[in-house]
This record gives C-alpha cells, structure tokens and sequence, in this order.
C-alpha cells in the first residue's frame, strides 16, 4: 500500500502512543518500505519533539506521553513481558498470616494481582476498580477498594479521598506501577492526582517493589512521585540494557529481570 512519508509518519505516533515503542523492522514490514526510510521518518520525528530514538526503534517523547492511553489500549502492550514480570513479583509477597499489601493500578500490577488472587493469607488495597473486582471473583483474602473519584482513562480512583485513607494505613507490602523510571527524576507518571496516589503508597508500606517493563525505563514524565531510594526493588523484562541495569543497581536499586 502506498503511503505519503507524512501520512506514514502520523501513523507511526499513533502505534508509539498505542504501544509506548516502536521497532524499525516491525515498522519496516508493516509498511512495506526499506529500513533506511523508517529510520528517516523516525529522525523526522525526532527532530520534531515527537518521539525519541531509542536503539531499535523510538519511544514517545515526554511531552506527548501527556497524552495517556487508555487502560484496554495499553492491555496488549508488551503482554508477555508482563506475565513474565508478574510471576517474578510473587516472590516478594509477604507470607504470614494476616499480611496486607497494597496494589497500584496499572494493567502490569493486574497481572500480577491475577497471578496471586486465591490466596486466603493476604488482606490486599488497591484503588484499581478492575484489580479489586478480579481479585474479588477470585475469593482469597479480603480486599479493600479505596474511595475517591475513578479515572475513566485508568479506573483508577484519585483524589483527596484515596490519599487520605492511605495515609491512616501501614502495609506491609506495595506493589506500584509507573510510566517512567530515571536514576534522577526517579519515579513518574502525566496525571498529578495519580501521582498523589502513588505517592501516598509509598509512604503507606514498609518495602516497596515497583513492577515496570523495560519500555518504561530512561523515560521522564510530568510529575515525579517518588525517588529512586523511596522504593526497594524494581521486576522488569530482559529488554533493560546492562548500562541501565548497572546505573539502577548503582543506586542502591535491587533489579530482578524476569
């Protein structure tokens, strides 16, 4: 099908919006057209402020990840990454009785929730609609969905409400979400009243694991809710470069690789 570079290139944003990367092969084939082009269009659309050239491929670039995809778009995203990120998580659940953690939204911390719902020993938070209504059906512990006002883009709840019930609340165990990770801006999300949330989570539990695919790692967003030494450990996918890994590791980060 022939394309104009312009048409090709909008279409381009849009699956990098869709799917927080791109791949100049994948992109090659898609289009028909030679590497050599796509990596035209990509250095186009670098120059641009659009995207950012990342090796392989590009990723949005901060301002535009402002605009956020909704939780069912960003479900098939990176999907195997994240069940493999989900089953190296479980280790890090707290096993005695009566143990409590919270969930973050976010469609990687769903994984992880269907991976260990049935479980009868663990008291789970969350203020993720979807997570708590999976986790409910799939009769464990008890589960507590926390008020506020929900997100339509995420199902999330937010709001004044949401942080201060977590702040009245000691976990044992959070397990967060986020939509980048940087040794100097730590952690980052668009949405200010998410990042409140998430910030709160943070202060809410005694060890901190955060879950995020290799995507989401070297990217800065708006609003920073945590340092990288307000969190313990971080379960990515085999996609993080070494030089990253070591620079996480060197800041006092534990990084598992699933």
């Amino acid at each position: 099908m022939h394309m104009y570079a312009e048409e090709r290139q909008r279409t381009i944003v849009n699956l990098a919006l869709r799917h927080d990367r791109v791949a100049v092969t994948e992109l090659a084939q898609r289009f028909a057209v030679t590497t050599e082009t796509i990596r035209r269009d990509l250095d186009v659309l670098d120059r641009r402020g659009i995207l950012r050239r990342v090796h392989g491929g590009a990723v949005p670039a901060e301002n535009v990840r402002l605009v956020e995809t909704a939780i069912a778009e960003r479900e098939p995203a990176f999907s195997a990454q994240k069940s493999r990120i989900a089953q190296a998580a479980l280790r890090f659940l707290p096993t005695g009785a009566g143990s409590t953690v919270l969930v973050d939204s976010g469609t990687t911390t769903a994984r992880f929730a269907a991976a260990f719902g049935g479980n009868q020993q663990l008291t789970v938070v969350t203020n993720s609609v979807p997570i708590a209504s999976q986790l409910a059906l799939l009769q464990g512990g008890p589960v507590h969905l926390l008020g506020g006002r929900v997100r339509g883009i995420t199902q999330a709840t937010v709001g004044g409400e949401t942080v201060e019930a977590l702040d009245r609340l000691a976990c044992d165990v959070a397990f967060l979400g986020t939509n980048g990770l940087t040794v100097a801006h730590g952690l980052s999300t668009p949405d200010p009243d998410e990042a409140a949330v998430k910030r709160a989570m943070v202060r809410a539990a005694r060890r901190r694991v955060v879950l995020a695919d290799a995507s989401k790692i070297g990217v800065t967003l708006l609003v920073s809710f945590a340092a990288l030494n307000e969190v313990d450990v971080l379960v990515t996918d085999s996609g993080l470069h070494e030089a990253d890994r070591q620079q996480l590791v060197n800041a006092g980060l534990e990084v598992v690789v699933a």
